[in-house]
């Protein structure tokens, strides 16, 4: 079990362009302050809970001010795997007329799908079913295998918030393999940051939204989850590995396009915009694609 450090209090993210961007952390005035000279990026060396506890012994104030408009991208590198929970909410159950879970529903997201909180999100080639899914996310800080559920919150780094865009015709009809509808380009933004865990101390408490155009279509708690963090840690670690940088997405309230009549899929030029309490939130213009 991880050794217990403390308070950290962090709000950690990655900016510049895509591919090139640097470390960072978000400063009392909501500033952001650059970490480059301290650690080369936000990946899983630099999760591990003595690491995460020296960077916070660092004077906020005396780092680098980071001026003008910044682009975000994802706030952890170094991704080794997206693990996805299916109809984890009981009300979007009901709205995709599928059997409730009696354990976790597990799926996986290419690793290439993680973009930025702030990027627009390109609808694939002759979609006409892309869907959103505003969705708690936490990443892995410590090595995690045969976990007990008492102690599995201890193994989280930090949260954060998760787009867990889907194209629902390659999920359900393209050989009922969710991944095809999960991953691609673009398919997973992650952030604005990566709030330290001890920032969140009841992840099964957290208020969630999303707008399409202004308009709310989801709009619920985490307290509503089938399978809270803990109990997702535990049961993940009994099947494989978790490592430091893993992402697992949590799964989404109702809401979404798939549950309306009739359905309501994304289109060009509307704007997704989705938040969780505490843990910042996104806003994506919807594109179509081009080769």
């Amino acid at each position: 079990m991880p050794e217990h450090l403390g308070e950290i209090h962090m709000k950690l993210l990655r900016y510049g362009p895509s591919g090139q961007e640097k470390p960072g952390l978000i400063d009392e005035q909501g500033r952001i302050r650059d970490l480059s000279g301290i650690i080369p990026d936000v990946d899983p060396a630099a999760l591990a809970p003595d690491r995460l506890a020296q960077l916070a012994k660092h004077d906020i104030n005396s780092l680098p001010l980071v001026e003008g408009t910044q682009r975000l991208g994802a706030p952890v590198t170094g991704v080794g795997k997206i693990l996805g929970i299916g109809l984890n909410y009981a009300d979007h159950v009901a709205e995709t007329g599928a059997d409730m879970p009696t354990e976790p529903l597990v799926f996986t997201k290419a690793v290439n799908c993680l973009s930025g909180p702030g990027d627009p999100i390109t609808i694939p080639k002759e979609s006409t079913c892309t869907d959103h899914e505003v969705e708690l996310a936490f990443v892995i800080g410590t090595r995690a295998q045969y976990v007990e559920e008492k102690n599995a919150l201890d193994y989280v780094a930090g949260y954060a918030v998760m787009n867990d865009v889907s194209e629902r015709e390659y999920q359900k009809s393209r050989g009922g393999q969710w991944i095809k509808g999960k991953s691609f380009d673009g398919f997973g933004p992650l952030g604005p940051w990566l709030v330290t865990a001890d920032e969140v101390p009841d992840p099964q408490n957290l208020n969630m939204w999303c707008d399409i155009d202004g308009e709310r279509r989801q709009n619920s708690n985490t307290s509503q989850m089938i399978f809270g963090v803990a109990t997702l840690i535990a049961d993940l670690s009994q099947y494989m590995t978790l490592l430091p940088g893993d992402v697992i997405t949590t799964g989404t309230p109702p809401g979404v396009g798939l549950g309306q009549t009739p359905p309501l899929y994304l289109k060009p030029g509307e704007v997704v915009e989705l938040g969780i309490e505490g843990l910042g939130q996104q806003r994506h213009d919807m594109v179509a694609w081009r080769s």
